[in-house]
This record gives structure tokens, sequence and C-alpha cells, in this order.
């Protein structure tokens, strides 16, 4: 049974109360919302010293205490009015923001849904002003220059949002998380929480060169420091800075990933992306790198005025900010720990290179199971191995000698290895044919050899590889599919780009495309899968990155084939040969698939597990 129709309620305007309540329910959702508007606007207004203080996780009371610019005793009214700002004044303010707040929404939205004073000083003023936003009572307070922001209980006069929150816990949690994202942003500001009248955080403010590093050792921990490497990228009047965590460090979460753009903490899919596939080459599995980047740019090239909580934005040109992220943290990541110093980079690279000439080249074999279009590039990338893997892979019509004979067998190193304090240090012996021995000044160094060796012929053939096109294999019967509107623009905006990654794909008809060639690699795979996971991550994504996402899968599958195997017996100087290269390689630290090549045991810890000196 139909319910009956209401009769219909005519055309209105909403009260001015019942407007900022809405207004409050996209600027204010939980007392950390409070909390990062609040600490906002002290930033704006120049505070060096910033205390906020809770009760019952922010809900009975949030009060942000700062030594800013103050508010004069004229303006305090004005200032708890709808889109009242000092921030902005015309359209071309708007489009070059460079404050944290801008829309004049957030004082008004919070003090209706809470009962809320302000209390302010300006330097030049003799006494501070109190003002009510429920009563409009001003009244003189004594306060040292700046201003206090009190709000009490939060959403009483709306109790059905009061429900939605969860434990004082739980809420103090992301009180403390708002801040501490403000604190990273800016070190030279000391930041204090209270809660319940004990203090449960502090960060003081930190000046001088290191200032950044400092307060990221303060909030995300020394650790952070130590197993992280500094970002420094420049382009144009795009800077990108601050620090990236090696892959050993990355998390099973994505929760210490700190974005920020002009100083204002974002959750940006074009920097997250491009921060992420940064790691691709070097992270294993699904886990997530920890970061924390700074990204400065022209306010007229980036629209803050997105979302009512500010945490997103809109880039003019968001290629250009996903290459400079991608290139800032791929540059920063690609020195291996375990690197030469600089002053003996050349060196080791000449002893490499002479000491290479002196050992027989094998002549590598198709592996089992390879693809015939890949054995016919055999030859031509079987010369790329070789360059790189004569160094240690002996040849294979080279007698196999008794452990004795071998022991005693006079080394052919050059003569400038012996007396250089290497990083990866001189090999020992080789364990089970898979692991290598190495001793240096701190301790013992293990390596895992194929996964280092097959690191170093994969950054040898990225090198190499230049900018040629995948081999293409067209399919004896074409495969056709229903596409998407999206889907068939993408395929005809971006055919060259598909032509470069080897598939090539025309419209059937408006609602169907065929799939008439496909990588050469993948013939046997799912033609229509492939298809349209490509076509996803090119709407998605820059062209560039995902054709180089391809080319890369394909060259750490040569590159596996071309590693030292397993088991295979190798000399001292082999040995010695894999690890001068691995410290002269890009990202050797892991393999491909995101695997540590090498780990150090120091002299301490193996005392320690020995009690030596116990």
């Amino acid at each position: 049974m139909n319910a009956p129709a209401s009769p219909r309620r005519p055309i209105r305007e909403l009260p001015d109360e019942l407007i900022s309540q809405i207004a409050a329910g996209e600027v204010v959702e939980r007392p950390s919302s409070v909390v990062r508007e609040l600490v906002d606007n002290a930033l704006d207004a120049g505070a060096k010293q910033i205390q906020v203080r809770l009760l019952a996780g922010g809900v009975r009371l949030i009060s942000v205490e700062d030594d800013g610019g103050g508010i004069p005793k004229e303006e305090l009214p004005v200032a708890l009015r709808r889109h009242a700002t000092s921030k902005i004044q015309n359209l071309h303010e708007l489009e070059s923001v460079s404050t944290m707040g801008f829309r004049g929404e957030a004082l008004a939205a919070i003090a209706s849904v809470s009962d809320m004073a302000l209390l302010s000083r300006p330097p030049g003023q003799d006494m501070a002003m109190s003002l009510e936003a429920r009563s409009g009572e001003l009244r003189p307070v004594a306060r040292a220059p700046g201003t206090t922001v009190e709000v009490r209980e939060l959403f009483f006069s709306t109790p059905a949002r009061r429900k939605f929150l969860k434990t004082d816990a739980t809420e103090l949690a992301h009180c403390m998380e708002a801040v501490r994202r403000h604190a990273l942003a800016r070190p030279d500001v000391s930041f204090a929480i209270w809660h319940e009248g004990k203090l449960v955080a502090q960060w003081r403010s930190q000046t001088g060169e290191n200032a950044l590093d400092r307060r990221l050792a303060d909030v995300l921990g020394e650790d952070f420091l130590t197993e992280s490497v500094a970002v420094q990228y420049a382009l144009g009047s795009l800077t990108v800075r601050g620090r990236a965590g090696l892959p050993d460090a990355a998390r099973s979460r994505a929760d210490q990933q700190f974005a920020y753009v002009n100083g204002r903490f974002v959750r940006d899919k074009v920097v997250m992306h491009a921060a992420r596939s940064a790691y691709e080459d070097v992270l294993h599995g699904q886990r997530q790198p920890v970061y924390a980047l700074y990204i400065e740019i022209d306010p007229m090239r980036v629209d803050v005025n997105v979302h009512p909580t500010k945490i997103e934005v809109r880039f003019r040109d968001s290629r250009e900010i996903h290459q400079a992220v991608r290139h800032a943290v791929e540059q920063a990541l690609a020195a291996p720990r375990a690197g030469v110093l600089s002053g003996e980079r050349a060196q080791a690279l000449d002893a490499l290179k002479n000491f290479g000439d002196s050992v027989p080249t094998p002549t590598p074999t198709p592996a089992r199971g390879m693809p015939i279009w890949q054995q016919e590039r055999m030859p031509l990338e079987g010369q790329r191995v070789r360059e790189l893997g004569s160094l240690w892979q002996p040849s294979p019509a080279a007698p196999t000698l008794a452990p004795e004979v071998r022991e005693a067998a006079p080394s052919t190193m050059p003569a400038a290895w012996a007396t250089q304090d290497w990083p990866l240090g001189k090999a020992l012996a080789q364990l089970h044919g898979i692991y290598i021995l190495a001793e240096n000044a701190q301790g013992l160094i293990l390596v895992d050899m194929h996964a280092a060796h097959e690191r170093i012929v994969y950054e040898r053939l990225k090198q190499q590889w230049g900018q040629a096109g995948l081999a293409s294999q067209p399919l004896l019967l074409p495969v056709s599919f229903a596409a998407t509107p999206e889907e068939i623009a993408t395929a005809q905006a971006y055919e060259p780009s598909l032509q470069a990654l080897g598939i090539e794909l025309s419209p059937l008809t408006a609602k169907t495309l065929a799939v008439r060639a496909v990588p050469a690699s993948l013939v046997d795979g799912h033609a229509v899968e492939l298809a349209r996971s490509v076509l996803a991550e090119l709407a998605q994504h820059d062209a560039s990155t995902v054709i180089q996402r391809a080319q890369d899968e394909l060259l750490a599958t040569m590159a596996c084939h071309g590693a030292v195997r397993a088991n295979r017996k190798l000399t001292l100087d082999e040995m010695n040969g894999l690890l001068r290269q691995m410290e002269a390689t890009e990202r050797s630290d892991q393999c491909n698939h995101g695997r540590p090549t090498w780990r150090a045991l120091s002299m301490k810890e193996l005392d320690a597990l020995f009690l030596r000196g116990r």
C-alpha cells in the first residue's frame, strides 16, 4: 500500500543557525577537525608556541593557545561570522592562497555546534578581550599577547552527531595526529598537547640547517632518521625535499606517509602514486613505504579550494608533479647503502673494468622454457649480460679444481683492492653455493649472490635498453570484448603508447574493442584482462609511467635468467668482483623483487652470540 503523498512545502531560505550547522557537518567531523582548524589559524597568525589542551579526548574541551598576532577588539565579533576572514579579499588571492586557512568558515562552524569563547590580545592592545560566541558578551580578561580559542561540549546542540564519536582514547589519538602533522611541517614552532591536565606530547622548536631532520626524529623517532635517506630535487620553481624511508623500513600499513604542498598536509592521489611507484623496484610484496615529502610550488599552480577539510588539492600540471616526486624519491633511493665513497668510485670502476678484461667470457645459452622470441634476442642481450657477468661467471670449459688446489691458487685480484676498506669487505668463502661470506672493518657481511647479481644485471639492462618498444606478437584470432566509453576513448587517445607496449587495439563497433596483438612475452596470457588493465592504468596515470613499468617488468624477467644461479661455485676473485659491482650499482641493496641482497653482523653482535665479555 502506497503512503500518502506529503503536502508540498514552499521554497524558503534556511535560518542562519541551520546554515552554519550544515557547514559544520562538512568542516567539523570530530574533535581532531576542530584542532586542525584552530592550529591552522594559529600558524597563520605567526605563532611560535602553540599549546593544545583537551578534556575527554576533546569532546568536553578543546583549548588552543598561541602567541601570534592576535585579533583587535573591534574585529572579534566579525571573526565569528560566516565567510569572514583576513586571508583573502578577491578572486586573485583565492587562486594564489599561501595561508593555511582562507574560507572564513571554521570559527562560525565550530561555534554553531559548541559553546565557544574567543580570547585575544594584539601586541599593541592594553588588555585581552573575551567574546562568548553564544551570548555575544565581550569583556576584558588577563592574557599575554596572542589568542586562545576554547571549545566546550562539542556537538551539544546536535546530540546525534555526538553518538558517532569513538572512545576518549581514540579521539585523543586523532587529535594528537592532527597536531603531529602540523609539527612535521613547522619545525620552527613548538607544540605541546595536554590531556586531562597531563602533558602527553611536546615538540620544541628547532632552528638551524638540520632543523627539519631534528623535528622528524622528535616526531617519528630516531629510527626514521637512521632508516631513511635525504630527498632533494628541484625543477625550476618546483622543489621536492624531505626524507624517504629505506625499503627495509617499509610497513604493512600506509600510516607513515606524510606529504605536504606549500606546508599543507595533503592526501593527494598523484603524490601518493608517484611516491609508491618510485619504490616499485625495491619493495617486496604489498609493503608500504614510509616518507615525509615537502613540495614547494607556485601557489598559482595548485588549487587548494577542492575539499571542505582542505586535505585534497588539484594541480594545474599533475604530470609534472608526478614526475618530480617520482624522480626525487628514485634518485634518493638509487645510491646503495654499501656504495663506494665518491672519491673512491672512479678507482673502483677502473679496477672492475681492468679485472673483467682478464677473466674468460662465457657464452650464455637460452634458458629452458624461454620463449623463442626471447632466444632470438639472446645474442644481443647475452652480450649485455657478458659485459657484467664476466667478472664472476667462470668459463664452462674451465676445469673443476679440488678444494685444496683452489684455495692455494694465487689471487689475480688487483693490488689496489687489497688496501681498500671496502664497505662490503673482502670475500672469505661461499656457503652452500648460495651465500657469500665477506669481512669488513665492522664485522661479517652475508650476500645472497643470485639476488645481488640479478639487481646488477637488471640495472645494466635498464641503462642499455634505451627507448626501444616491446616486441609484439599478432594473435591468430583477434579477441573482442565489450568496452566502456572510457575504455574506447583511452584506446584511441593512447594508440602510440599501446603500440610501444606491444598491444594493438582497434574498435569493432561503437561498444566493442578487438585485441589484435599482445607483447610476445605474454602471448599465452589472457589478452582481454591484459588490455583492460593497461587501459585502466593509462586512464588513471601518466602514459610514460605505464610504459616504463611494463619495460621494467620485462627486463626484470630477463635479468633473472641472466643472473648467476644458486649452487654455482665461485672463486674468491669472482666473489670480490660481485661485491665491488654491488657497491657501484644503484639500488643494489634489494633485488628486482624487493628482497634484501645483503645483511651485516657487527663484531658486537657476533660477540653477543658467543657471550664474549660476560
